[in-house]
């Protein structure tokens, strides 16, 4: 067993903060009560929901009647794109995203093609993985009924031009959707100054729980419900409510955008040391846009070397990262954010994700930078590749 432990993939899964964790217990022991019920026990459950919606709206600068609780990230995403394309198909089926977002809004859009005949539009990154404002409005047609775009990059980090983007749909009266579930806790985020219509979060990915996320949706869009059965979510979202799952949402919130600004400059510096100390291994180079990125994340790519072989020597020195996302990280195939940024299926292959958190230290960043290097060296030395690129030079 390796006598030091660094978690290093908080783009994953954050931990449960313990005062999120503390407000959390009293709803699933003694304040168990059902919230559309209209008992005490069910009205205290009522009011913990409700407090909760408050804090995630005031986190965004939305108003708590425009919050939906989910179940997560990825089922606001499905909602949002799905209930737009049920309630739009007679204007239209024509839908625009790009090619470097999550699985969450790649799967659904390419089941809305497959089964309703939708035209979906992916357009084209940087080399950075930046959307262009102007590729956007040249995509755009009479048929859109909606453009879907992350707001930050769960694998590599750079932050879109989200306002600029919104502003291109708006041109054309088109509903503009946001995954921002990397975004909302880390970046400051006001869906009123972006004209966001709607917004998507998840709640362990700023120390919340896990099982829960929310959807916004901008007062005044209509979308067709996700799920029937029951008037929970203001009719439009069935299923009794995870009340201790919301509960501790609203206070890991509330935690995340009050340290937001505190929190953000020591990430940061960790960010920036754990890059300058990787950038020294020869054949590297760093992925995602240099300065419009998350504080949080590193993305780096390692020639002639394979990324899940670089995994397992890290988790065997007590480093946990990954190569990219969570929700695909039995694929054996190369990131296609990478591919779409422009890199080789081989150098795309050696891709190594960190997202550090303000519990790590610097300590910590230097651990990771040694084993890396040792690592990547230990794995050329078995790589012909690398061997004959050694007797070229």
């Amino acid at each position: 067993m390796p006598n030091f432990f660094v978690y290093a993939d908080n783009a994953a899964t954050t931990p449960l903060s313990k005062v999120a964790f503390s407000a959390m217990q009293p709803f699933l022991t003694e304040n168990y009560g059902n919230a559309s019920s209209i008992y005490s026990v069910g009205r205290e459950s009522r009011h913990a929901i409700d407090r909760s919606r408050e804090l995630v709206a005031k986190a965004i600068g939305a108003d708590p009647a425009e919050i939906f609780f989910t179940s997560g990230g990825s089922e606001s995403d499905n909602w949002a794109i799905t209930g737009t394309a049920f309630s739009k198909m007679k204007k239209g089926k024509h839908i625009i995203s790009s090619k470097i977002e999550h699985h969450a809004i790649e799967h659904t859009l390419e089941y809305l093609k497959k089964t309703f005949g939708f035209e979906i539009t992916y357009l084209d990154v940087d080399g950075f993985g930046l959307v262009d404002p102007k590729a956007l409005r040249r995509a755009m047609t009479d048929e859109t009924v909606l453009v879907t775009m992350m707001f930050a990059n769960n694998e590599i980090g750079t932050i879109e031009p989200i306002k600029e983007l919104c502003a291109v749909a708006k041109e054309r009266n088109v509903l503009f959707h946001t995954d921002a579930v990397q975004a909302v806790g880390h970046v400051p985020i006001d869906v009123k100054d972006l004209d966001i219509d709607m917004l998507s979060m998840s709640a362990h990915k700023f120390n919340g729980p896990k099982g829960v996320g929310a959807l916004y949706i901008k007062r005044g869009v209509n979308i067709d419900p996700y799920m029937h059965g029951g008037a929970q979510e203001f009719g439009k979202r069935a299923s009794t409510e995870n009340v201790a799952g919301i509960v501790g949402m609203g206070v890991a919130i509330d935690m995340a955008v009050s340290s937001l600004e505190n929190n953000s400059r020591k990430i940061k510096m960790l960010r920036d040391h754990l890059i300058d100390g990787l950038k020294t291994i020869p054949y590297s180079r760093l992925n995602g846009h240099p300065e419009l990125r998350l504080d949080n994340n590193v993305n780096m790519s390692f020639e002639f070397i394979e990324g899940e072989s670089l995994l397992l020597m890290l988790d065997a020195a007590g480093i946990c990262a990954s190569t990219g996302s969570a929700c695909t990280s039995g694929s054996l195939d190369p990131s296609h954010v990478l591919l779409a940024i422009g890199l080789r299926h081989e150098v795309a292959h050696g891709s190594l994700r960190l997202s550090v958190s303000e519990s790590n230290t610097i300590d910590e960043m230097d651990y990771v930078i040694e084993k890396v290097k040792q690592a990547v060296s230990s794995l050329r030395e078995m790589s012909p590749l690398y061997e004959g690129m050694q007797s070229k030079g």
